[in-house]
């Protein structure tokens, strides 16, 4: 898959029709002469979000722009859509994440006016 690498469409499929039936999340698509170019999926958080102080926090999880398509303000459109929808959800707060290393995403955040709240590394064991 093209944003979430090592998912089978099949388990990205069933997941997404969970996630559009639940008043918690909201998954905005757009499109281009009847063909998907992007999209966004958002939710709301309850548990702790890095950096904020209210909850729920409306949460981007994802954002995918077809390459041919990008540098255009499609993904900034559907993150403004995201941000309207967590508003009308009475968030206050907005937050999100990338991996450590990837810096396209860590400027494109930059530019869409987030804050660096906190830089992690995840550990992990078998016991």
């Amino acid at each position: 898959m093209l944003l979430w690498e090592g998912h089978e469409a099949s388990e990205l499929k069933e997941e997404f029709e969970q996630l559009i039936a639940s008043e918690q999340c909201a998954v905005f698509i757009f499109k281009e002469k009847e063909q998907a170019i992007g999209f966004a999926q958002c939710q709301l958080r309850v548990d702790y979000v890095e950096g904020t102080e209210t909850s729920p926090v409306g949460y981007l999880e994802g954002v995918f722009v077809l390459e041919q398509y990008r540098k255009r303000g499609i993904a900034r459109d559907l993150v403004q859509y995201c941000e309207q929808w967590a508003t009308q959800k009475g968030c206050s707060e907005f937050a999100s994440d990338c991996e450590l290393e990837n810096e396209a995403s860590a400027k494109f955040h930059a530019a869409m006016g987030f804050i660096e709240a906190n830089r992690i590394i995840c550990f992990k064991k078998k016991i």
